[in-house]
């Protein structure tokens, strides 16, 4: 085992306090400013720790090299994480509490204690008997995903920088904005990034490394219908409004949804609707592991538009398919000693490793196909984009030491 002097937890109390929470309605990138707030916080730490081309370019990305000091010719490692938080609950204010020496017992979180972290719920909490868990206080998400992964790659980072007889090749370090609305990699140089894979830090429980995620599109139906003053309208109108609803009202409910979906189960998920009588928009997201998946699933929702437009013959719609990811197995079975490694990391690291697909896409989803094969490692992070978000010290140290030992792993390799 590596005998590190961690840093990461007093990294991520720190990182968690900046308010990173990206906005899905912005046309800008970053698309909230406040971002960038951690991305100069990291930039200067990098800096102090004697890396000199550690940079934020004009669209928040922090990119840094960690110098090879292997006189073998040793590939070019990126580590990458995300700086945003959800915008599906707070991050403004987050309260990190360090839970010591966790007893197996319900988790009340004191700025609202109707919010409870129940082991029933948690079942990874049982495997933190004796760990310090890190909530928030209740009002607000904590954050880690992804600064748990943002603070272990920091971590192992000043790690490498400090131990010189660790050897290693060239790495890379990414930190980005805005991949929880789907946009982290939109901005990524890949020619000035440079490196010939990489590894998101972004996963969930110990020991997991995911070679697999869904694959993604985007459906928006935009609803023409007709208006009339409703005191005259019998005959006339025609309300988008009605439309929408019914066209919710036929999704499948006992299939095909994420709250009746698991394993390699696809869905169709509305996450907004916007409309007034004479026009409606429904955006819709599209999941499946295989593309004729999302292809069926997208041919039965227009089905269902189509048979709701019989109801209404003067209305029309349109439907408009955007492609958002695809699924990074098929870029990363060309190169299996890129997952290989970092299972015989987590090995190294005194862990059982799992091998798992993601019900989601990381960073390293897009990255993959622009050039950069990149499976995702655990950070520790649990129950994201929510309250009862929580992380532990033990688990983010563990990330640590799975990434210097996956740099140990390519030098000694090549």
């Amino acid at each position: 085992m590596l005998d590190i002097k961690h840093t990461v937890t007093e990294r991520f109390l720190k990182y968690v306090k900046i308010d990173t929470q990206s906005d899905p309605t912005s046309p800008t990138c970053p698309s909230t400013e406040k971002q960038k707030d951690l991305a100069r916080i990291l930039v200067k730490e990098l800096h102090e720790l004697g890396i000199d081309d550690a940079h934020m370019d004009e669209h928040g990305y922090v990119y840094a090299t960690i110098p090879s000091n292997s006189d073998k010719q040793v590939p070019t490692i990126c580590f990458c994480s995300h700086m945003d938080t959800s915008p599906d609950c707070s991050g403004t204010n987050v309260k990190p509490i360090v839970h010591k020496d966790y007893d197996g017992s319900d988790i009340v979180l004191p700025d609202d204690n109707t919010q409870v972290i129940k082991m029933g719920e948690h079942p990874d909490l049982k495997d933190q008997i004796g760990h310090d868990v890190i909530t928030a206080s209740g009002l607000t998400l904590l954050g880690a995903d992804n600064k748990s992964g943002v603070a272990a790659i920091m971590d192992a980072a000043h790690f490498l920088i400090n131990q010189s007889e660790i050897k290693h090749g060239a790495i890379r370090i990414l930190f980005t904005p805005d991949e929880e609305i789907g946009r982290g990699a939109d901005k990524v140089d890949i020619k000035k990034l440079n490196a010939d894979f990489g590894y998101t830090i972004d996963g969930e429980s110990l020991g997991t490394v995911e070679d697999e995620t869904f694959s993604a599109d985007g459906v928006t139906i935009h609803i023409q219908g007709v208006s009339a003053h409703p005191g005259f309208a019998k005959g006339k109108m025609e309300s988008a409004i009605k439309i929408a609803g019914a066209i919710i009202d036929r999704l499948p409910k006992d299939r095909l949804s994420p709250e009746t979906t698991e394993a390699k189960e696809g869905f169709i998920h509305p996450t907004s609707i916007l409309g007034k009588i004479e026009h409606a928009t429904i955006n819709f997201i599209i999941r499946d592991f295989e593309d004729e998946g999302l292809q069926q699933h997208e041919a039965e929702l227009k089905a269902i538009l189509d048979d709701v437009l019989t109801e209404y013959p003067n209305s029309s719609a349109t439907f408009e398919v955007k492609k958002q990811y695809r699924n990074m197995k098929s870029i990363l079975k060309e190169r299996p000693e890129i997952v290989d490694y970092a299972i015989q990391a987590v090995k190294q690291s005194g862990i059982t490793p799992r091998l798992n697909s993601i019900r989601g896409g990381t960073d390293g989803s897009r990255l993959s196909y622009m050039g950069l094969p990149c499976p995702n490692i655990f950070a520790g992070e649990h129950a994201f984009h929510s309250k009862h978000e929580w992380v532990s010290v033990q688990d983010m140290q563990k990330s640590v030491e799975t990434i210097v030992n996956l740099c140990k792993i390519w030098e000694e390799k090549s």
